[in-house]
């Protein structure tokens, strides 16, 4: 359990967050400027903050940072530049080496260890960052956008191996991928102009979410089940998906921009998946573009289109469509 009932001021910018997030892993997410990086810094007695902070009933406030045991993965990670890798993630660590190690080796790190900070790249540098706060064995995890410089291959490892190792670790994450937060998080906290605009259950408070960040909105995630017959099984059908998916309890997001409507079945396409939806909303954008949000497969999905498509195909709340997908469009994360 994390609660905060805290104020910060930095500059000219103020933050009040009131939550109690009783979740193992809570997205965070808002605007650019809503707070989301100045209240992890706060948590992590970087900022100073009025007001109680605590986590599992422990207060942190008050506290200096190297007393609150807070694991803290920022931005620009801010690795030791006078230390090497191993070095690096040793500093503070708490955890026996055999669970350091197995960090190392899951995060692809070992033929790393002997490199200085300067020679890595973004994403090596936020994997040695996430590894260094792992071995601190912390009270509470704050990530800001830790995955946002690693590359797909990496990311599609780490997000399983941080749902794997979350129990008993309560997980602030800060991140702009819908995908990602429907991926790891239980539970959603959405800022905005520095105040709570909505916390709860990740599955509700991601679609309110879109209100605020409307670019949320372009990724979807379907949540489901690989079958052996390589089929991504859902609430009312199945979705043909990339070759070689592991079977099992999946989660796969593709873009809105990836999402095509028609008003009649299509044939002679190449995408596998065609499917029955209906309109439930059409949300602008700006002058130009539109979400609009349909009813298929037991989820709300949205689809992003021009204006003019939408006047073509005089799209309207309640329509029947056909929703086109491609196999390849539909990226697996979890």
């Amino acid at each position: 359990m994390i609660e905060l009932d805290c104020a910060i001021d930095a500059g000219t910018f103020h933050l009040e967050v009131r939550a109690k997030l009783d979740a193992e892993v809570v997205a965070v997410l808002g605007p650019s400027g809503s707070g989301k990086s100045t209240l992890l810094e706060a948590i992590a007695g970087l900022r100073p903050a009025q007001g109680t902070i605590r986590v599992g009933g422990e207060r942190l406030d008050g506290r200096p940072p190297e007393q609150r045991r807070v694991g803290w993965v920022p931005q620009d990670v801010a690795l030791f530049p006078h230390l090497d890798v191993r070095a690096n993630i040793a500093f503070g660590a708490r955890l026996p080496a055999p669970r350091i190690a197995q960090i190392v080796e899951i995060l692809e790190l070992a033929a790393l260890l002997d490199r200085d900070p300067d020679t890595l790249s973004g994403g090596e540098r936020q994997r040695v960052g996430l590894a260094r706060a792992l071995a601190a064995d912390p009270r509470v995890l704050l990530l800001d956008e830790p995955l946002a410089a690693v590359d797909v291959v990496h990311r599609t490892r780490i997000v399983p191996w941080l749902i794997a190792i979350r129990p008993g670790v309560p997980i602030l994450h800060v991140t702009h991928d819908l995908g990602e937060a429907a991926a790891l998080a239980t539970h959603a906290l959405i800022l905005r102009e520095g105040r709570v605009h909505a916390q709860g259950p990740v599955e509700r408070t991601l679609t309110a979410a879109y209100a605020v960040v409307p670019d949320l909105a372009l990724d979807n995630v379907i949540t489901g089940e690989v079958r052996a017959d390589g089929l991504f099984h859902v609430a009312d059908g199945a979705l043909a998906v990339p070759r070689g998916a592991t079977p099992g309890v999946a989660a796969y997001a593709i873009s809105a921009d990836e999402i095509m409507l028609a008003t009649k079945r299509p044939e002679g396409l190449s995408a596998r998946n065609v499917l029955e939806a209906r309109v439930l909303a059409i949300d602008g954008i700006d002058a130009h573009d539109a979400i609009v949000r349909v009813s298929a497969l037991g989820h709300e999905l949205r689809a992003k289109l021009t204006d003019a498509a939408i006047d073509e195909l005089s799209l309207a709340a309640d329509a029947p469509v056909f929703l086109v997908m491609k196999s390849h469009a539909l990226r697996r994360v979890r």
